[in-house]
């Protein structure tokens, strides 16, 4: 996505004042300015987050995911210009930059392996839509005969099962994606769906867990005292902050491989000014959606998985007791829950894709960032072999 004006604006201020000749208590006056400037286009960012809600980007939406991760994008390409452009190497193995940057390296390391299980879980997603658009595409007939609701019936069972499963180990492909599990329904496409799950789990070892990526990733995430307060821990800190915070929302909502375990908080400073925002944050996702669903090891907070599952179980209800000629009463009652389950399938299909690119570039953009901090740490060791 493009990068809003003031981030343009920050980037060139930066790059143009880095090429300037300068004393080195003007450098430190101009990087102060930098770092808090960064910080206060993080809060502005996660502010915004914090106050969506209209009906186009409701929380925990793909919609809403996909304004976080712009924001991610965007703060990301800030942190770099005020740690790496035109920055002295030799910064990068003296404390505290050399224990911070190296911390960072691996939570970026722990954050790919995020990457990759999200979109595998967006595929997997796109997938229980197709299946919805069967339900959809079979109920909406009329008038509604009992080949209709069969066909429904046995798909809306099957995506039931694929919803409220625990992604723990995954041991056998029957365990996940074997259909007709509830009531007496038959298997429908066992093979082409056995291998579906075989796709979308290829790159992860079976004690593979998403909640201790998690955990390992905050673990060490601790705010700058003293004097690292003003100097180059704290804009670390801050998009180290952001990054987790990132990622572990993205583990709530999608269906990821062992998610028990998952934290429900972890340590932020309440002191700056970008920090209300990721705590206001953090608690509503533990208040109003983790407690109230208890999803952490099913098929995820996401807003349309959860509004698919009500809607899934109702339909599934109506089928159960469907006799034909159907009520008027109940065809209106059903004919309202498809049209919500269209609608849901719709949004789905709009933004799953969009919301997968941006995975990836994430994905792109901390190999890029992690390979430059890398690049610095090597020419440090060159420039201090040289100089001894």
């Amino acid at each position: 996505m493009p990068p809003t004006d003031h981030q343009s604006s920050f980037l060139n201020r930066i790059s143009i004042r880095r090429n300037q000749v300068s004393t080195m208590e003007n450098n430190h006056d101009q990087e102060l300015e930098d770092i808090e400037l960064f910080q206060k286009h993080v809060a502005d960012r996660l502010a915004e987050l914090a106050s969506s809600g209209d009906e186009s980007n409701v929380f925990l939406s793909i919609a809403w995911f996909r304004s976080l991760l712009d924001a991610f994008l965007c703060c990301e390409a800030e942190f770099k210009a005020v740690l790496i452009i035109d920055r002295d190497p030799t910064q990068f193995i003296k404390p505290p930059l050399d224990r911070v940057s190296a911390e960072l390296q691996d939570r970026c390391v722990k954050a790919l392996d995020i990457c990759n299980a999200i979109t595998y879980a967006i595929d997997m997603v796109h997938y229980w839509q197709k299946l919805a658009e069967i339900v959809v595409t079979s109920l909406e007939e009329r008038p509604i005969g009992d080949g209709q609701v069969a066909r429904a019936k046995k798909v809306l069972n099957a995506l039931l099962v694929l919803i409220t499963e625990d992604y723990k180990e995954q041991k056998t492909t029957e365990r996940s994606w074997s259909f007709g599990r509830r009531g007496s329904g038959a298997s429908v496409s066992k093979d082409q769906s056995s291998k579906n799950f075989r796709y979308l789990n290829m790159c992860f070892a079976k004690s593979w867990s998403s909640a201790k990526e998690i955990q390992a990733m905050a673990s060490n995430l601790v705010e700058p005292r003293g004097k690292e307060a003003n100097g180059l821990a704290m804009p670390v800190y801050v998009m180290s902050s952001v990054m987790v915070f990132s990622m572990w929302a993205l583990v709530a909502a999608f269906p990821c491989q062992e998610r028990n375990g998952l934290p429900t908080h972890f340590p932020v400073a309440k002191n700056l000014n970008w920090t209300q925002s990721l705590i206001s944050l953090q608690a509503s996702i533990i208040g109003e959606e983790w407690k109230k669903k208890e999803k952490k090891g099913k098929g995820g907070l996401l807003d349309e998985l959860q509004k698919m599952e009500k809607v899934v179980t109702s339909l599934i209800e109506f089928t159960e007791a469907f006799k034909f000629p159907a009520e008027e009463e109940k065809v209106k009652e059903v004919e309202a829950q498809v049209a919500e389950l269209s609608d849901i399938c719709k949004r789905m299909g709009e933004s799953l894709g969009p919301l997968q690119q941006q995975v990836r570039e994430i994905f792109h953009r901390l190999v890029r960032s992690r390979g430059e901090l890398m690049d610095l740490v090597e020419q440090a060791g060159f420039i201090t072999a040289a100089s001894n």
